[in-house]
């Protein structure tokens, strides 16, 4: 894989997950780049902006990138380590690579990606967990229905 800047990617995903912790959403933000490293979408999660339980970050981009030919060769980029509804996505299109800002809050589905042969990379970004554990302390009731846990 080329050289890429993927903390300056996880900018664009951490810009949208300030965003929607702005709207009073769940702060989790995500952005899809080509293997050249040109940004296609992003995307935040809207669940509570919308009230659609199945728009989360990674969704968002993923359908604002629109239908591609392959996924095979995108970066998918989030703030937070996918849950397994966004893993079943990357793995059904079978997206290479994925960065994630942070999984100490989050763990996901990380581990069973890496087994199933997706390149993870762990940023674990401080800036990506600040955020995130200052939503889950004002809003424990949606993070607690955001991650099925309820």
């Amino acid at each position: 894989m080329k050289d890429h800047d993927f903390h300056a990617m996880l900018q664009v995903a951490l810009k949208e997950a300030r965003i929607g912790f702005a709207e009073g959403g769940v702060p989790v933000g995500a952005a899809i780049f080509t293997a050249a490293g040109e940004l296609l979408s992003r995307g935040r999660n809207r669940r509570v902006q919308q009230g659609d339980p199945s728009i989360h970050g990674e969704t968002d981009a993923f359908r604002r990138a629109g239908r591609q030919r392959s996924y095979r060769d995108l970066i998918l980029v989030t703030t937070l380590a996918p849950c397994w509804y966004c893993s079943g996505l990357i793995r059904q299109f079978r997206i290479g690579t994925l960065v994630v800002g942070e999984s100490r809050t989050f763990s996901g589905g990380v581990e069973w990606l890496r087994e199933n042969g997706v390149h993870v990379i762990d940023l674990d970004n401080a800036e990506c967990r600040e955020l995130m554990e200052k939503f889950i302390a004002a809003k424990p009731e949606i993070w607690n229905e955001d991650i099925g846990e309820v």
